[in-house]
């Protein structure tokens, strides 16, 4: 059996929002659990970051400063004491290696930027489209039983497509939109949801 976590959100605070705190640009805060299309959020993104003249290097110094949300490397050492444990995210791997190494190197499948030569961000590049959904299809035929956890609009179709999908600490309006899912509000309950 393989895991699969949503990593913003679940084990770490929203990058963007701490972008958005740093910045003070209101706009930043806006996530994948506000927006269900993501590619009119990031593009938007990269759009606000060019005319406040925010570099990557600016949003590596923030990320630099995030830490796991508390428990959270606890709940992922329980896990994978048990479980092989993936984490899918939407996330980019210049974003994430500070995380990754706060949270003792867990295994990531996301996604990468490109910059220009003064180091703006000036577009993403997606591994493929739905690569949350497409990796649990991916273990699945493989034959793996695949468990999924997430709390935003872009965990949607990972968990649809795991055997079993959990969403942890969602906002309301997902909660309603979704009711097929079972909701954790803590690690002990999702570790408990997935040791069922």
């Amino acid at each position: 059996m393989i895991c699969c976590l949503d990593l913003e959100g679940v084990l770490v605070p929203e990058i963007w929002i701490a972008v958005a705190e740093k910045t003070r640009i209101k706009e930043l805060r806006l996530t994948t659990r506000d927006c269900p299309d993501y590619d009119a959020l990031m593009k938007r993104r990269l759009a606000i970051l060019r005319q406040h003249g925010i570099k990557l290097r600016d949003i590596q110094n923030v990320i630099a400063k995030i830490y796991p949300l508390v428990g959270a490397k606890d709940f992922l050492n329980k896990l994978r004491a048990r479980f092989q444990v993936i984490i899918l995210s939407d996330t980019y791997y210049e974003f994430a290696g500070p995380l990754m190494k706060k949270l003792g190197y867990p295994a990531l499948f996301c996604n990468w930027l490109a910059t220009d030569s003064n180091g703006f961000i000036v577009n993403y590049h997606l591994r493929q489209k739905n690569g949350k959904e497409k990796a649990v299809e991916g273990l699945k035929q493989l034959g793996f039983t695949v468990w999924a956890a997430g709390d935003s609009y872009n965990d949607i179709s990972m968990l649809k497509a795991a055997d079993r999908g959990v969403l942890f600490k969602p906002p309301r309006k997902i909660v309603a939109e979704y009711p097929q899912f079972k909701i954790t509000k803590n690690y002990r309950e999702l570790l408990k949801a997935f040791a069922e």
